[in-house]
């Protein structure tokens, strides 16, 4: 056989000995960390449901995971994460989109400061675009506007202090107030608020939408930071929609927004120096797996795929102090503080 492009290559190019006779618990060559991670590297968490995951493991293993807005003294364990603390390095809940990770970026350099953000529901207020924070809801809109202000507060001290922002990227499917723009990680009406077309729309993100919008969050980083360096670690939740409000079959809405997230992070890595690109979402849906990397309702990720997931992570940032092991009283308090908070799937209790 004469000479050719393929001739030579590694065994990770080609899917036979890539990926179907691979092991999917040992996927040699799948990363190759850009930079290195080390124990004093400031590190900040932020992103869709599954960036819940890759925070709490960071921080077993002795990584310097920021924490800015903290659980107050005397708050049992077991609510931290109800009301939105240790979730992630601030206490802004899940952020879906990039349009809202902007948006956030925008209101903390004070370019902009969103609109009608205050939902009523039963008597109790919420902020909209954290809206399962307070899953009780608060006793007044001045409340609500109090807490914003010293959550964006607190952001800004996390923008302007950390090395590392490693960031999921989950949804590009969005809510959106019409006359004021502003984004909402859910519908209104799911947790609080209610729903008016003549207000509200659905928007779906394409490419070239979200990558301007990651650049403008990149540019307000250099100017809350005064031009202090800062690299990134994006990630593509594996999680599949819980619903879509396209029109479409929710399988193709599905594949359409995880593809255009993962061309997203792909020409991002490809094209920014301090932009590295972590496959969870490979790692999770590698056809190897056969669909037993998720639980019965095949969109929560089971906790040996991402074992698995963060031990890819770790082969190449390696662990600097992992937790001592825990006596099995303590087991279930663990699995409570680390339950997942996911206001997406929601919207599930309004299928049919």
């Amino acid at each position: 056989m004469g000479k050719n492009p393929y001739s030579g290559l590694q065994k990770e190019a080609f899917w036979k000995t890539g990926v179907a006779q691979e092991n999917p618990y040992a996927i040699e060559g799948i990363y190759k960390k850009k930079f290195n991670i080390s124990p004093k590297t400031k590190i900040a968490t932020a992103g869709s449901c599954f960036a819940q995951h890759i925070s709490r493991h960071l921080r077993k293993n002795g990584y310097n995971v920021l924490d800015v807005e903290a659980p107050p003294p005397g708050l049992s364990a077991n609510l931290h994460r109800k009301f939105g603390f240790s979730m992630y390095s601030a206490r802004y809940g899940n952020i879906y989109t990039v349009r809202q990770l902007l948006q956030l970026a925008q209101e903390v350099a004070g370019k902009s400061k969103p609109q009608n953000f205050i939902w009523e529901k039963e008597g109790k207020y919420y902020d909209a675009l954290r809206p399962a924070v307070e899953p009780e809801g608060l006793e007044s809109a001045e409340e609500v506007i109090n807490h914003r202000k010293f959550h964006i507060s607190r952001v800004k001290e996390l923008f302007k202090s950390f090395d590392l922002f490693i960031f999921t990227l989950g949804l590009t499917e969005m809510w959106v107030h019409k006359e004021s723009g502003t984004v909402f990680p859910t519908a209104p009406g799911t947790i609080a608020g209610e729903f008016d077309d003549n207000h509200y729309e659905f928007k779906n993100a394409g490419f070239g939408e979200i990558i301007y919008d990651f650049n403008e969050f990149q540019n307000l980083l250099r100017t809350i930071r005064r031009e202090k360096p800062f690299r990134v670690l994006l990630t593509v939740s594996p999680v599949p929609l819980t619903a879509t409000a396209s029109g479409k079959h929710v399988l193709i809405s599905n594949m359409y927004s995880k593809s255009v997230l993962r061309a997203v992070a792909g020409h991002l890595h490809e094209k920014r120096e301090n932009i590295d690109y972590f496959p969870s979402y490979e790692i999770v849906t590698n056809p190897r797996m056969h669909s037993t990397a998720f639980s019965d309702n095949l969109r929560s990720v089971r906790d040996e795929a991402i074992q698995n997931v963060m031990s890819h992570f770790f082969s190449e940032h390696p662990v600097i102090k992992r937790e001592e092991q825990k006596p099995l009283k303590n087991k279930l308090q663990d699995e409570i503080k680390s339950s997942i908070q996911c206001e997406e799937s929601l919207i599930e209790a309004f299928g049919k």
